[in-house]
C-alpha cells in the first residue's frame, strides 16, 4: 500500500510539509546567499566584521575589475573552456562508439568488457593520483591543458558509455537490420539513426560531463602548476594571500566560475531531464 500523496494529506501536514521545505531551501542556499553578499561587500566592510548586514556601498564591479587586474582570469577562463569543450565533445564521440559496440555487437568479451566500464567508476580517484602524475610526467604532458584533457577524457569516458549503454540497448534491433538491407553501413547507422535517437541522452550527458570537469580542483592541482595552463577553479585559488585573504575577491570569483554550468543547465534544462530517464527502463 502506498502512502497518499501530499496533497490528499491532512491541512497540517501540508502546511508542515511546506514549512519543513522551504526551510531545507533556505538552509541549503545559506552558503550560496554568503558568497553573494561577501562578492558585493568592500574589503573593508569584512575587516570591520560586516558579514551579514547590508554593505557600506556596492562593490561588486569594483571587486570584479581588481580581480582580472591582479590576476589572469581571462587566461584561466580560457583554459576552463578549452578543457572542458575538448573534453565534453571527445568524452561524447568515443563513449557513445563505445557504448554502441557493448550494446549491438556481439563482441568476443563484451560481458567482460562492459563491467571494466563499471568498476572503473567504484575505483577512488584519489588512489590513481601518483600513477596518473607519473604517466603524465612520461608523456611530456604535465602542466599543460592537454594533460588535463587527456586526463578527464579517459576517466570520464567509463561513466558516459555506462550512461549511453542502457538507452542503445533499449534500442529495436530491427533498426539497424532495415538500415542494413537498405545498403547503409555501419558508420551511417550510427550518423543517421543512433545518434539523432541518442540526443536527449547525449543533452544530458554532456551537462554531466561538462559541470564535472569544469568544477574539478583536485586533478587540477595534482597536474598543473603555472598560470598559463590553470583552469578558473585553480586559478580562484591563487587569490588567497600569504597575510590576507581578500574574501570579497574570492566570492566574486566563485560567481564568475559558476555562471557558465548553471547557465548550461537552464539552457538545457528540458534535453537535461529527458536524458537523465530516457534509458532508465532497461539494463
Amino acid at each position: 500500500m502506498y502512502p497518499a500523496p501530499i496533497q490528499e494529506r491532512p491541512r497540517a501536514v501540508r502546511i508542515g510539509y511546506r514549512v519543513s521545505l522551504y526551510a531545507a531551501m533556505l538552509l541549503w542556499m545559506t552558503p550560496l546567499i554568503a558568497i553573494m553578499m561577501t562578492a558585493i561587500r568592500p574589503q573593508a566592510d569584512l575587516l570591520a566584521g560586516n558579514y551579514w548586514r547590508l554593505p557600506s556601498h556596492f562593490a561588486l564591479f569594483e571587486n570584479y575589475r581588481e580581480v582580472f587586474a591582479t590576476s589572469p582570469m581571462g587566461v584561466f577562463f580560457l583554459n576552463s573552456v578549452v578543457i572542458t569543450g575538448v573534453t565534453v565533445i571527445a568524452v561524447l564521440v568515443l563513449s557513445t562508439m563505445a557504448a554502441v559496440a557493448l550494446a549491438k555487437y556481439p563482441l568476443p568479451g563484451r560481458t567482460l568488457l562492459f563491467a571494466m566500464f563499471i568498476g572503473g567508476n567504484f575505483v577512488p580517484y584519489q588512489i590513481l593520483m601518483i600513477p596518473v602524475r607519473d604517466l603524465v610526467l612520461q608523456l611530456g604532458l604535465y602542466d599543460t591543458v592537454w594533460g588535463l584533457i587527456l586526463f578527464h577524457t579517459a576517466f570520464q569516458i567509463g561513466f558516459a558509455t555506462l550512461f549511453l549503454r542502457n538507452f542503445i540497448a533499449a534500442l529495436p534491433n530491427e533498426l539497424f537490420e532495415a538500415a542494413r538491407l537498405e545498403g547503409a553501413s555501419e558508420f551511417q547507422i550510427l550518423r543517421k539513426i543512433i545518434v539523432p535517437l541518442l540526443r536527449p541522452a547525449l543533452a544530458g550527458l554532456a551537462v554531466l560531463i561538462f559541470t564535472f570537469v569544469w568544477n574539478d580542483y583536485f586533478w587540477a592541482l595534482v597536474l598543473v602548476q603555472s598560470d598559463a595552463a590553470k583552469p578558473l577553479t585553480l586559478g580562484l585559488a591563487g587569490l588567497k594571500g600569504e597575510w590576507l585573504t581578500a574574501w570579497n575577491l574570492i566570492s566574486a570569483g566563485a560567481l564568475f566560475a559558476a555562471l557558465p554550468p548553471v547557465a548550461l543547465f537552464f539552457l538545457m534544462q528540458k534535453h537535461f531531464v529527458a536524458g537523465l530517464t530516457a534509458g532508465a527502463v532497461r539494463g
